[in-house]
């Protein structure tokens, strides 16, 4: 692969320091000549992986308190600012990928579907990580996905292709190292049997931990990589700590934090990636019950940032989606109702919950416990039917491993549908949407986030903020 490095120029956007919030266009129309903004010390970008509105909506029926009348607001709620277009370069049309629409949120430059930092003629674009490295600030990615997935790619690495996992791994030390702190996924890309890439970041200084046990003891002064699974995280449901991404960012705000004060007496502040990986996974699968999991585990990540904002004031966060995934809605099949009783009780992800179906004997007691609601004898008596004679078709496009039996399989498709007729949910794909996604941001210059906007603005407004 042959990637071209051009000067580097964006069209960024001129903002002005007025006390009056502003909408974007305003925004867009300010003049050079006005006064500069005041920086924040630290901006955390946050991603919720395929989290369209409709994710959001029904998080905050899934979080309600049922004893009392109110629907209370969500930490979403409470940080709205506006919305953004997500669609990618010509090329590929208006629906987008995560490569794409991340390489569009790190660079402010639109690219084709599986572009990773380069434009549509495979031209590395910088990013805005690499540009706060390059000011002094420390830098950090926190995901639950692999870390050389799509999202933290675009903003770590140049490849034509989001597929090409192991030299992507490779480039985050072939082409020099970029943050200072990694935590998430990818053991299988790191450990190789041709490179031994944790060897090599620990030749480096790097501090490596492969457990959640390890954050709490993160050495002082150190570069931390941090992969806890061969691929992405378990879900947060089956995992060891259910708000996991909350802990690795808690964990990865006090040590960036930590570690800019060590090596650097100007304390330039940090710059950190977070992305809440799986809710597109979920998305993808079409399980409901996954999803509102891995949205309360960004929920808690960013009540977190709430209160880290609120005692260092010159901080800014700012949260979107790439893209909507799934075409979920709150609601279907023509009933003005829309259940999240029996999703709050879940305690198995719904592949789990078909491993284990497919493993043992089914009957009302283990399905019962295994959902951890009572089933009907009808729903009982189909999931029995289910592992007898499994019966697939050409849709069942459920994310799952190829060597999954068909049993499993249709088990998987099943315990689905049930959830899905429990809550009334409905999904009109297993892919991406071209809906505009939500946009919320809160610290320091979070109104230059107000009103719509496109994806590769938020960059280009992140890159005036860290002066370029």
């Amino acid at each position: 692969m042959k990637l071209f490095l051009p000067a580097l120029a964006l069209s960024l956007l001129t903002v002005s320091c007025a006390k009056t919030p502003l909408t974007s266009k305003e925004l867009v129309a300010q003049n050079n000549n006005e006064q500069a903004i005041t920086a924040p010390k630290n901006i955390i970008m946050v991603i919720g992986d395929g989290m369209g509105p409709a994710y959001t909506s029904a998080y905050r029926y899934f979080s309600d308190n049922p004893d009392t009348k109110a629907v209370e607001q969500t930490v979403f709620d409470r940080h709205l600012t506006g919305s953004s277009s997500t669609y990618p370069a010509a090329v590929s049309g208006v629906v987008t990928d995560s490569a794409a629409s991340a390489t569009a949120l790190a660079t402010g430059v639109k690219s084709y579907n599986g572009a990773i930092g380069v434009d549509e003629n495979k031209v590395v674009v910088e990013t805005v990580l690499e540009w706060a490295k390059l000011q002094g600030k420390k830098t950090g990615v926190v995901v639950t996905s692999q870390i050389n997935h799509a999202t933290p790619a675009s903003y770590l690495a140049h490849n034509e292709s989001r597929r090409n996992y192991n030299e992507i791994a490779d480039s985050y030390l072939d082409d020099g190292i970029k943050a200072d702190l990694y935590l998430g996924g990818g053991q299988k890309f790191f450990i190789r049997e041709d490179r031994n890439l944790v060897a090599e970041f620990k030749e480096k200084g790097f501090h490596y931990l492969d457990s959640y046990q390890g954050l709490a003891t993160l050495p002082e002064g150190k570069p931390v990589l941090g992969l806890f699974a061969d691929v992405g995280l378990p879900w947060a449901l089956d995992d060891s700590n259910k708000h996991r991404l909350s802990a690795m960012t808690k964990a990865a705000v006090h040590h960036l934090s930590a570690l800019q004060k060590h090596d650097n007496a100007a304390d330039e502040g940090f710059f950190m990636l977070i992305e809440a990986s799986q809710i597109d996974w979920a998305g993808h699968g079409n399980t409901i019950s996954d999803a509102m999991a891995e949205m309360d585990d960004l929920a808690k990540t960013l009540e977190y940032l709430e209160h880290f904002v609120a005692h260092h004031p010159d901080t800014l966060v700012i949260v979107t989606a790439d893209h909507s995934t799934g075409g979920f809605t709150v609601a279907a099949n023509s009933k003005y109702e829309w259940n999240p009783e029996n999703l709050r009780t879940m305690k198995h992800s719904v592949s789990a919950i078909a491993k284990l179906l497919t493993t043992n004997k089914i009957d009302g007691d283990y399905a019962n416990n295994l959902f951890n609601f009572n089933l009907t004898e009808e729903e009982v008596a189909l999931l029995i039917k289910t592992k007898t004679a499994p019966i697939l078709n050409k849709n069942n496009n459920i994310y799952q491993d190829k060597k999954t039996s068909a049993t499993e399989l249709a088990l998987l498709k099943q315990v689905k549908k049930l959830i899905d007729k429990r809550s009334n949910s409905g999904w009109t794909s297993g892919g991406h949407t071209a809906v505009d996604v939500p946009v919320f941001a809160f610290g320091k210059q979070s109104e230059l986030f107000i009103g719509l906007q496109d994806n590769t603005d938020i960059a280009k407004k992140i890159f005036k903020l860290l002066g370029k």
